[in-house]
């Protein structure tokens, strides 16, 4: 019983920080309550947001050492991001800064094809709410996960949705924070591959 109580007070605290990151007068629709991160270690098998060791590039930077699936279905390695900028947009589907974002986003994926990654990383809510975010905000040219474990979000140390995480080449963090409506994500990305 004890544990059961100790994990219902974390969630509901990792809850209440994922809400003031979106504005403390945003509710996700009472249908579709958030899911708050997980706080247990990362889970193993390739599920969604499972953070195990890839063995498909051993040179791969730390950071880029995780698996998860996409909010189709189909699985995701990170070692494949490897040798480029990498831009992680950690994200919630009933979040209008996320929204916001999504427009600019999108428009930097388009323009860094080839030269840097970028990448969704969904959390908070259910793998269908996120397909419907990705399907509404035109955000589907490049890969998005459905992270509800909270896995990755956990291993990038991300504690509230509406956050950007940019990597170099070399998998080392230039940037971790919110951009306003992704104001700002061009030129951070365009001082990496430049």
């Amino acid at each position: 019983m004890r544990a059961q109580s100790l994990a219902a007070t974390v969630l509901a605290a990792a809850a209440a920080l994922a809400l003031t990151g979106c504005g403390g007068d945003t509710q996700p629709s009472a249908d579709k309550p958030p899911a708050a991160p997980a706080t247990s270690s990362a889970t193993t098998g390739g599920t969604a947001g499972s953070t195990t060791e890839s063995t498909t590039s051993p040179s791969a930077p730390e950071a880029l050492r995780f698996t998860g699936t996409t909010v189709d279905g189909k699985p995701f390695d990170g070692t494949s991001l490897a040798g480029k900028p990498t831009v992680l947009w950690f994200w919630a589907p009933w979040c209008p800064k996320c929204k916001a974002q999504s427009a600019e986003t999108a428009k930097v994926a388009a323009e860094y094809v080839g030269k840097a990654n970028v990448v969704g990383v969904a959390g908070l809510d259910k793998q269908a709410a996120m397909k419907d975010f990705v399907t509404r905000n035109k955000v589907d040219a490049f890969p998005q996960l459905s992270d509800e474990m909270g896995d990755i979000w956990k291993k990038f140390e991300v504690t509230q949705q509406s956050v950007y995480v940019v990597l170099d080449k070399d998998g080392k963090t230039t940037f971790s924070g919110s951009l306003p409506g992704g104001e700002g994500l061009a030129d951070k990305v365009a001082k990496l591959v430049g």
